[in-house]
């Protein structure tokens, strides 16, 4: 069977070249966006689109980018270790992270440590808040992570490479390398950080030991245009690690965990009169290993992996009406010292439209269905408007049902995993407000969803815990965000802020949700002159339960961070600047998850050069 549907998907690409050559030239943009779907079908929902300046002022992590320019909630068991999202009040498991148009959540446990995804390999990183389940498939509940690498078609050549150092001997390395002409395109990146990571714990005799971590990543895309209808475009990323868990009692044994994760994807479009096809194949790999303690070569492991192929074929019926068809394949193969060997294959299917009546109006639907033995699917769907009956003013609107499928460690592991287990399935909708008057736009949304089937792992007889399907979970919640620039002269000012509040209950319980905070609030501001400039970030996050009675002497304290920094250009050209931060510049003794103290101020010095 698998040898039969490789040759179907290679008589696909046959089929596209031969019919492009019989068609007439349709010329391919210049710039080639490697998520459509998310440029295409979001127009009723909020996405946000962060910049390389608010790139650069933040950490390498997506942990730290993320936590202080959005409204995403996350908890971390120390600087560097592994960090869990919350978006919109759901758990770290219904937070998709896409790749390139593919979704890459661990297929092991069901999410991605943000602290493995270095932002510095990506020329596009996105945050779509909502549901994408009919777009993205499983995961995608709370709202969707984008990390995309955009092919420009124009001549370019420039190198830049980034050193970063601060306190706890941490280092930060980062060479970008663009190439492209009007046929080809090449983007590269090679990155290096590590840490000794021990900072000293405040008000405590105490510092983080066993905390030390390094990691390597790599990504690379590269794009040609064959002809005028026929663009392939290859994609790769590898990411190395290793962490030394820290210990939260000294005489604890010292662990450590490494991973490797690869990403190869392949992509073909061809432009075909008013049809535009475009097939993806890609290979996945996620393997770890555990050791639980770092003096001995005994160790647990993990690995998956995965093929998948998918195939969108769209069609403009004109300027203003089009659709998308799309089909998928993938197969899971995994195995471990805590799961037995196993395979799945989930085949999808899905249709999209999108209809623009005027300038005022338009709106979108989309619809799909996943078979596998595994589980059953329920039928996704998403509608979504976008009105604008005047010029400074639009009405989002979006209801969407999503799904999240059990992962290997809930149906597989070793003597506790269930195969009957449920796919979490939400109904969600939300109503969004845009205002926006020159440099200054205002957006206040407000969002509820119920969650059915949450898996979680609960003790049964004999104190054994297995994944069940339980809760049902309400949440409401709204967003505030505020963005304001300005330009006097030479003087640039850029403001922005985001507010969220976010009430996620057990049903049952009437008990707000563990590790969701009420409130969560994101500022910063920037100022720039001539050669000169300088920023402030302001986070602050509520109280969060760490127990579900919602006990509330076992919370986590609101805490509030602010970072500072400084940077010139030493050229007139702009090839050289220096940089200074201060991180968490008031010394705030605060915690995301307990008894994993974060550190006080510290600092770091960087460096870029571009040539």
């Amino acid at each position: 069977m698998t040898l039969r549907f490789y040759l179907f998907l290679f008589g696909i690409l046959v089929c596209q070249s031969a019919l492009a050559q019989i068609r007439s030239a349709i010329p391919l943009e210049e710039v080639e966006i490697s998520d459509k779907s998310l440029s295409k079908y979001s127009d009723s929902q909020n996405v946000r689109k962060l910049t390389d300046s608010v790139i650069q002022k933040s950490q390498p992590s997506l942990t730290n980018l993320l936590n202080f320019s959005t409204g995403i909630y996350f908890k971390e068991n120390g600087l560097g270790m592994v960090s869990s999202p919350s978006f919109r009040g759901t758990t770290a498991q219904q937070t998709a992270v896409v790749w390139n148009g593919i979704n890459i959540n661990s297929q092991l446990n069901g999410q991605t440590d943000f602290n493995t995804i270095t932002t510095s390999d990506f020329n596009s990183i996105h945050v779509r808040a909502g549901g994408g389940s009919s777009l993205y498939g499983t995961g995608a509940i709370g709202g969707s992570i984008h990390l995309n690498t955009n092919l420009h078609f124009r001549d370019e050549f420039s190198n830049r490479i980034s050193l970063n150092y601060g306190s706890f001997n941490t280092l930060g390395v980062n060479y970008h390398l663009k190439y492209s002409n009007e046929k080809l395109s090449f983007f590269g990146s090679i990155s290096r950080n590590s840490s000794d990571n021990d900072y000293d714990y405040l008000n405590s005799k105490l510092k983080n030991v066993n905390g030390d971590y390094f990691n390597s990543s790599y990504n690379v895309g590269f794009g040609y245009k064959i002809n005028q209808n026929n663009l392939l475009k290859i994609y790769s990323q590898v990411y190395d690690g290793e962490r030394h868990f820290s210990l939260i009692n000294p005489t604890d044994s010292k662990t450590k965990y490494q991973d490797l994760n690869t990403r190869n994807l392949v992509d073909l479009t061809t432009n075909l009169g008013d049809f535009t096809s475009n097939i993806k194949m890609g290979f996945l790999s996620e393997k770890y290993k555990y050791f639980g303690n770092i003096e001995k070569d005994i160790f647990t492991y993990g690995k998956v992996e995965t093929l998948l192929a998918k195939y969108n074929l769209n069609y403009r019926f004109n300027s203003n009406i089009q659709t998308d068809f799309v089909a998928d394949f993938t197969q899971n193969k995994g195995s471990g010292s805590d799961i037995q060997q196993d395979k799945r294959t989930i085949s999808g299917f899905a249709l999209q439209f999108k209809h623009s009546v005027n300038s005022m109006f338009s709106y979108d639907w989309s619809l799909r269905k996943e078979i596998t033995s595994n589980y059953k699917s329920p039928l996704l769907y998403s509608l979504g408007t976008n009105f604008k009956p005047v010029k400074f003013y639009s009405l989002k609107a979006n209801i969407s049902q999503n799904f999240r499928i059990p992962t290997f460690n809930d149906l597989y592991w070793q003597g506790a995993g269930n195969l009957d287990l449920n796919p979490e399935k939400s109904v969600q909708g939300e109503i969004g407000n845009v205002f926006q008057w020159d440099n200054f736009t205002f957006t206040a949304t407000v969002f509820h969803s119920k969650i059915k089937d949450m898996i979680r792992w609960l003790p049964q007889n004999g104190g054994m815990f297995k994944p069940v399907n339980t809760d049902r979970v309400s949440i409401f919640g709204t967003e505030f965000s505020m963005n304001f620039q300005r330009k006097i002269d030479m003087h640039h000012f850029k403001f922005n802020a985001n507010y969220s509040y976010t009430k996620s209950e057990n049903e049952k319980t009437g008990k707000q949700l563990t590790f969701v905070p009420f409130h969560k609030t994101t500022a910063s501001i920037a100022y720039s002159y001539s050669r000169f400039s300088g920023f402030y970030q302001y986070l602050f996050n509520g109280d969060v339960f760490t127990q579900t009675d919602n006990n509330p002497k076992r919370i986590i304290e609101n805490y509030t961070v602010s970072n500072v920094g400084f940077s010139a250009e030493l050229d007139k050209n702009k090839n050289y600047s220096i940089g200074f931060k201060i991180l968490n510049v008031w010394n705030e003794n605060y915690e995301s998850v307990e008894n994993r103290p974060l550190p006080g101020r510290n600092y770091t010095i960087n460096l870029n050069l571009n040539f």
